[in-house]
């Protein structure tokens, strides 16, 4: 993600938050249940698949701002559907508001993400988006499976 790259900086948000619409569309489908217990293959469950995301995104965006290294625990205490999307609502605007304090000028500086991903801050942004689709397309394998329509992947 150069300054004459293929996304703006503003363009690159809006992509990560129409993806970010899109997985709370896909929290919402599923049972309560189901949320917190199905799994095919020994993957994990979608909740944790959540969990995980809603530990790397914004708090990897604190860590470049705050220009802190501290690592990620995923063991979150959100045990219902309505804590996870209380939560996912809470870092939405907190996303713009961090990301924005990012200067585009710093995306190809190295940042230690969590201390352990020593990388361009451009593909640490682009980490939080693949790492997001990546396990929405779990959530979407889990939703057909249960016979429920996951939202169309195109309608962020």
């Amino acid at each position: 993600m150069s300054t004459n790259g293929f996304f703006s900086k503003a363009e690159f948000l809006n992509h990560w938050q129409g993806h970010r619409n899109l997985t709370r569309n896909t929290i919402e489908k599923f049972p309560e249940k189901e949320l917190f217990e199905f799994s095919i293959g020994g993957m994990r469950p979608f909740a944790e698949l959540v969990k995980e995301i809603l530990t790397v995104g914004l708090p990897g965006l604190e860590g470049m701002v705050n220009n802190t290294t501290e690592g990620f625990n995923h063991d979150v205490p959100f045990n219902t559907k309505e804590a996870l999307l209380a939560e996912w609502d809470r870092q939405t605007p907190l996303i713009t508001e961090y990301y924005n304090q990012i200067p585009e000028e710093r995306f190809p500086e190295h940042f230690n993400l969590f201390g352990q991903f020593n990388a361009p801050i451009y593909e640490n942004l682009l980490y939080f988006v693949d790492n997001e689709i990546h396990h929405r397309g779990q959530g979407y394998v889990y939703l057909r499976s249960l016979g429920i329509e996951p939202p169309m992947f195109w309608d962020r």
